[in-house]
């Protein structure tokens, strides 16, 4: 019994330690945007002070150029996430309900193009981008992006449509069903878990990438919240508060995303993850 008292204890000690760690660099973030410069670097520290005002917030969302780097990152997100969710399915499908030559050879090139890092890539795809015309444009930004996520959300989604027994889709085809009468009306609405784990995953990912979106994009007009954060990093200057603030801004949609839609994200990682 004492034993495992202090297994318990021990247990609600290192949680605590772990939340206060992660959670105590986003409270002093929360905390910064609503001083002044000269306040965030005051000794002592306070979390909170007589400058406390929401002028950060005022003047990043007073600028036009800062609400354009926000409507970038929501559509160039939100259709990269579209594409991809509608590729990864008709691909999963394709891999859990049909043997085929060379499906074999095909799963191990997804799986090799997540061992790729994405950096070593970025000077070919410049080229090839420049080449196409599309350089600074949606679609050099959505198709770099649907080309990275696209590979674990099909092994993602096959995870998962591996777990839904073929007797499903089977007994609409018996009605006398079309397969994609079973696939978007059967599958789909039982494949919602994975669905959401996988749309939640491409949107992070594309809400936070900054390499390419850097590289490849030169106007204000095309770029990203990433991208908007750091031209607040001045050469003589950086404005602190608004950086905070904006990061607060920027990390707003995924915290709400991921809040409302945990129990499905976390229903499809667990399924995708038991059979595959």
């Amino acid at each position: 019994m004492k034993t495992k008292l202090i297994t318990k204890i021990a247990l609600w000690i290192g949680l605590i330690f772990c939340a206060l760690y992660a959670g105590l660099p986003i409270l002093w973030l929360l905390s910064s945007s609503f001083k002044s410069n000269q306040s965030i670097f005051a000794i002592p520290p306070r979390l909170v002070d007589e400058t406390f005002s929401l002028d950060a917030y005022i003047a990043v969302l007073s600028d036009e150029k800062n609400l354009r780097f926000f409507f970038n990152s929501y559509a160039i997100a939100g259709i990269v996430v579209l594409v991809t969710l509608v590729i990864a399915l008709l691909s999963a499908y394709s891999f859990s309900r049909f043997n085929f030559p060379g499906k074999k050879f095909i799963n191990t090139i997804i799986i090799s193009v997540q061992a790729v890092p994405p950096i070593t890539l970025l000077i070919p795809y410049l080229v090839m981008v420049v080449k196409m015309g599309i350089y600074d444009s949606y679609p050099a930004l959505i198709l770099t992006y649907v080309v990275f996520t696209l590979p674990y959300a099909i092994l993602m989604m096959t995870g998962y449509m591996n777990t839904l027994p073929r007797e499903l889709d089977e007994a609409v085809m018996i009605d006398g069903g079309s397969r994609f009468r079973a696939l978007w009306q059967v599958l789909v609405p039982s494949c919602v878990p994975g669905l959401v784990s996988v749309g939640l995953y491409t949107f992070i990912q594309c809400w936070n990438e900054y390499l390419y979106a850097l590289t490849l994009t030169k106007t204000n007009a095309m770029r990203t919240v990433p991208i908007g954060i750091a031209s607040l990093m001045g050469q003589y200057a950086f404005e602190w508060n608004e950086i905070m603030a904006m990061s607060i801004l920027g990390s707003l949609p995924v915290i709400i995303i991921a809040l409302f839609f945990q129990k499905y994200f976390i229903a499809g990682m667990t399924a995708g993850a038991v059979k595959s």
